[in-house]
């Protein structure tokens, strides 16, 4: 696989990051997914509709593989437990590269899950240590930015694919604004959400002269071939 991606939760990767999926696949390359969690502790839905809501998500990205590793919300921690469960993953799908979630954020799981991914990239890469499958590390580990703002080191120009970002988003019905919806409210749920998420693609988009862009950090520096083809 090309590219993997994590995420803490359902709907992670589409609010974070799901334009760079779209340009991905559009050059034909592999990509998945990983939610660590169901979801389950959310305000709003239940596990079972992030799950149908997941499912419609996938059909607009185009993605290769899309899987769950049932952990449990709220109480992701960079554990022996939950690192074996990636490493099965990362020897599977064996990925160039790998995405995670947010190196901090307003929701604990987001940073303590990537934690727990970095150190799982790199024991994926033990020989010694023993699994079903071969060792595998990926060349790179990058990290998006989610709901606080994080300076990025990189960003991604996505402004083909901003349409079908917000259609992947507005998959997950249960999450984001509903006139008549009864559920309690949430940061993500107001009105105005969809406009924050466009604003915050056009401020990182700007330095680079795009209309939208997606953010990015990194955990080493990042090696470029071609200077010519910077951005």
């Amino acid at each position: 696989m090309d590219i993997l991606f994590f995420g803490a939760h359902p709907d992670d990767v589409e609010i974070a990051c799901s334009g760079t999926i779209l340009k991905y696949v559009s050059m034909g390359k592999q990509i998945g997914i990983v939610d660590l969690t169901q979801g389950e502790m959310g305000t709003r839905g239940n596990a079972d509709l992030r799950a149908e809501e997941s499912a419609a998500a996938n059909k607009v990205l185009g993605i290769t593989a899309r899987e769950n590793l049932n952990l449990p919300d709220g109480f992701v921690e960079n554990s022996r437990e939950f690192q074996m469960e990636i490493v099965n993953v990362l020897r599977k799908y064996r990925p160039q590269v790998v995405i995670a979630t947010a190196v901090r954020d307003r929701h604990p799981d987001h940073g303590n899950a990537a934690k727990l991914i970095s150190e799982s990239c790199f024991k994926s890469g033990l020989a010694k240590l023993e699994t079903e499958t071969e060792a595998w590390r990926p060349k790179a580990v990058y990290n998006y930015t989610q709901d606080r703002y994080i300076e990025p080191d990189f960003v991604v120009d996505i402004t083909d694919f901003m349409d079908q970002k917000l259609e992947a988003i507005g998959c997950y019905k249960s999450q984001f604004f509903d006139p008549e919806s009864k559920e309690p409210e949430t940061p993500i749920s107001g009105e105005h959400f969809r406009d924050y998420i466009k604003m915050r693609a056009m401020h990182l988009g700007r330095p680079i002269n795009v209309k939208y862009a997606e953010g990015y950090t990194v955990e080493r520096p990042m090696g470029v071939e071609d200077l010519t083809t910077l951005l």
